[in-house]
């Protein structure tokens, strides 16, 4: 759940108030990638463009409906703005945005964009200014200084591999819950490689 503070109304930035509006808490979830691995870097936004996950992570019922559509931007290599649903709860009255695990919430680059940049920056040594993507739509090319606000995310403090070896023994669990003779279900068939893309930057 992330949340994002309330704007001061009008009248009391006239007045000199700064009172602080009640928080607004808005309600993200992430739909699993079902793009194959080998159009991964094409079809991540496609594939989850139609999708409703119907659990309501507050009531837990299975009660989710569609509640409108809208576009967010998502800009790569193959994609400038994404389409995506939002949905409503009817038993709760909790409304949720569904977002494709490869654009977090507002943000206009995808997480495909910022690691091919920092993998530039931080494997193939390039400056930062060289380090960009090659992006769709050549006038959203961000900043070299956009770059280095990316990099502040990153975990240097721990070997690459170490980082793998953590990230896989959190999996273990999500292995044990899935049907093993369903090789296609649960969260591992979308991120194996989406890891594969992902660990060396340690993120």
């Amino acid at each position: 759940m992330f949340q994002e503070e309330g704007a001061p109304l009008p009248a009391a930035i006239l007045a000199g108030q700064r009172r602080r509006a009640e928080p607004r808490y808005t309600t993200i979830l992430f739909i699993p990638l079902s793009a194959p691995p080998h159009k991964l870097e094409t079809d991540w936004a496609t594939s989850c463009a139609e999708v409703i996950l119907r659990r309501c992570p507050a009531c837990e019922s299975d009660s989710i409906i569609g509640h409108g559509r809208r576009r967010k931007q998502a800009h790569d290599e193959h994609h400038d703005w994404i389409g995506i649903r939002r949905g409503r709860c009817p038993g709760c009255g909790k409304t949720f945005t569904f977002l494709p695990c490869f654009s977090f919430p507002y943000t206009q680059y995808s997480l495909l964009t910022r690691c091919q940049a920092l993998r530039r920056r931080f494997v193939e040594h390039c400056s930062w200014e060289e380090a960009t993507s090659t992006l769709k739509d050549p006038n959203r090319v961000p900043d070299s200084s956009t770059l280095r606000r990316w990099s502040s995310g990153l975990d240097r403090s721990q070997p690459a591999l170490s980082f793998l070896r953590q990230t896989l023994a959190r999996m273990t669990p999500w292995r044990a819950r899935g049907d093993p003779a369903d090789h296609q279900a649960g969260p591992l068939s979308w991120l194996s490689p989406v890891l594969q893309i992902l660990w060396p930057l340690r993120i």
